[in-house]
């Protein structure tokens, strides 16, 4: 084991995707003020629904969220140009990682993935060379790397790819079903709209998508593939970017190239003047042990994290327990017909209020198909009226459809749910069950 991570490789691969990838998050953040996705999700709301347990990152939004965003653009242009590296790259992982958990609204797993590579971009030698940091300081300049940093890399996306791949592999992805929705809101786009709603089309998102995640990794590994391979991933991500809009993560896994092709091929494209490492050398650190423990430990928490909705009662399709953090990417389609009662416990009266009085519209088609912002919203229903002086129940009557199909209750009508606790690892009896229709 010492060989395959302590052995040293060139690191043109490193160098170049720390330039793409500062450049990348820079677009990620000031895109994200210049789109109005920002106004949209972060300032205008007067709360969010974060991941439970991080209410205190309530206390960073509105108004101060545009310097949050100005700072993590700051620090993708000082990590693209290997300025203060560690520290610019500790910064916005820090300040990326409060952006994602304290926003469910606009959640997919991309933004998890970005914070997860920017943790691991943390501890890795990506300023040794082409950098402000190396200029300034010549002794930390290095053409070389040790094996582990480029394979840190590969593994996470072979795990990524092979549960996009498995997840997709049921029965309403298959019979097309899911395709078929996902493309007909997409009707009016320009040009390519009456085209998306081709059945082959439909064929080519389902089976091609399948296919695509399960091999690209493999692929782009073995070298007789790997220039198609790459020239699959250009139309794949291109078509994603497109058609999905899922701002930088299909150019970010077109960047991961890097540590795919040889180093010379690398070197030669984008850094002529740098030297090309060839020596052997295995330099074992000191602290070999404990990095092993680590590495090994980080890796089965990713590939453990995605399996434990299996564990979990029901279908994740329809209850969502274990369906964040599991790579479980464009699977289904949702709506829902929710509203919430709120009765005074003292008098038992009903007491009349509007959503749209505490929600915006984004968060509005949130609360309605999912149960944990279901159970969130009525929490914060609990406390406005506690405010008040009163002590409340909250009932939810909500009705929603998956991937088209009928309508079915999704809450137990007769749970208040403020009065409930929330489990991570552990199914809520108050979501009913999605097969209700055949236990009647």
């Amino acid at each position: 084991m010492n060989k395959f991570l302590f052995k040293y490789i060139d690191n043109s691969a490193l160098i170049v995707f720390r330039i793409f990838f500062g450049g990348l998050i820079f677009l990620e953040s000031i895109g994200a003020i210049f789109t109005g996705w920002l106004k949209r999700t972060l300032v205008e709301p007067e709360f969010t629904f974060n991941f439970i347990g991080f209410d205190f990152l309530q206390t960073i939004q509105g108004e101060w969220m545009y310097a949050h965003y100005v700072i993590m653009g700051i620090c993708g242009l000082f990590v693209m140009v290997g300025y203060k590296y560690r520290l610019s790259m500790i910064s916005f992982t820090l300040l990326w990682s409060a952006t994602y958990f304290m926003q469910k609204s606009s959640y997919n797993n991309h933004y998890y993935f970005l914070m997860i590579l920017s943790a691991v971009m943390c501890f890795l030698p990506a300023q040794r060379y082409a950098s402000v940091d190396a200029l300034q300081n010549p002794s930390i300049k290095r053409i070389s790397m040790p094996n582990w940093c480029r394979w840190v890399f590969i593994i996470q996306l072979f795990i990524l790819y092979s549960y996009a791949s498995i997840a997709k592999m049921y029965p309403e992805w298959i019979d097309l079903s899911v395709p078929e929705l996902l493309m007909k809101s997409k009707k009016h786009y320009f040009l390519v709209g009456n085209l998306l709603q081709q059945k082959f089309i439909h064929y080519l998102i389902a089976y091609g998508g399948i296919l695509f995640d399960g091999l690209i990794i493999p692929l782009l590994l073995w070298k007789r593939t790997r220039k198609v391979a790459f020239f699959a991933s250009i139309f794949f991500h291109l078509f994603n970017s497109f058609i999905f809009q899922v701002g930088i993560f299909p150019y970010l896994s077109l960047a991961f190239a890097v540590f795919f092709f040889e180093p010379r091929v690398i070197q030669k494209l984008f850094l002529k003047r740098k030297p090309l490492y060839s020596e052997e050398k295995i330099e074992t650190p000191t602290y070999a042990s404990t990095f092993k423990i680590v590495f090994v430990l980080y890796f089965i928490i990713q590939i453990a994290l995605p399996l434990r909705h299996h564990f979990i009662k029901d279908d994740v399709l329809w209850t969502e327990e274990g369906h964040r953090l599991s790579w479980r990417m464009m699977l289904r389609s949702k709506s829902g017909n929710t509203s919430f009662r709120v009765v005074d416990k003292a008098s038992k009266a009903e007491i009349p209020f509007k959503l749209e009085t505490y929600l915006s519209k984004k968060q509005m088609r949130t609360v309605s198909t999912k149960p944990d912002v279901m159970w969130q919203f009525a929490q914060r229903l609990k406390k406005i009226y506690a405010e008040k002086g009163l002590d409340v129940e909250v009932y939810v009557r909500a009705y929603v459809s998956v991937n088209g199909k009928a309508s079915k209750q999704l809450i137990d009508p007769n749970v208040d749910l403020a009065n409930e606790q929330w489990h991570h690892f552990k199914h809520h009896d108050w979501i009913l069950p999605s097969n209700q229709d055949e236990n009647n």
